[in-house]
């Protein structure tokens, strides 16, 4: 008599695993790299005044010997003179020479473009000058 061997015969069906550890670290560099980063940022902060009150009308006059307008049709004026944006950097560094002490004003319509701006900051910053004064024409 033949004696049969039982089959053994496993269902070892092992299910995929997925290895997150990879996936996990790159997370957590991005996360650290996020939290070095982001004190070593630099952001401009405007501080608008205060409109309750009696203080919401208050006129400003120009009372800075250098003065910047910007016109609803995005033209510039720099003491009155029409001026364009690549003259700018040129004229406020000779203004930071003749004035060293002095803070821009610069008088801006609510209708020209917030890039006009941008400009003029960045050129203010190249010329030398730390702070100037922004007055949105309405």
């Amino acid at each position: 008599m033949a004696r049969r061997k039982p089959s053994l015969r496993y269902h070892s069906e092992e299910e995929p695993l997925v290895n997150l550890t990879p996936l996990i670290d790159v997370v957590f560099v991005i996360l650290i790299t996020f939290i070095v980063v982001a004190p070593l940022l630099e952001l401009d902060r405007i501080e608008l005044a205060d409109a309750s009150g009696s203080h919401a009308s208050t006129s400003v006059q120009e009372s800075s010997p250098i003065v910047i307008h910007v016109n609803r049709d995005n033209t510039i004026s720099f003491n009155k003179k029409r001026s364009t944006m690549a003259q700018l950097p040129a004229l406020l560094k000779d203004a930071k020479k003749r004035f060293p002490q002095a803070r821009p004003q610069i008088f801006h319509d609510r209708r020209a473009h917030f890039g006009v701006y941008q400009g003029i900051k960045n050129a203010a910053e190249e010329a030398g000058f730390e702070q100037m004064d922004i007055v949105l024409k309405p």
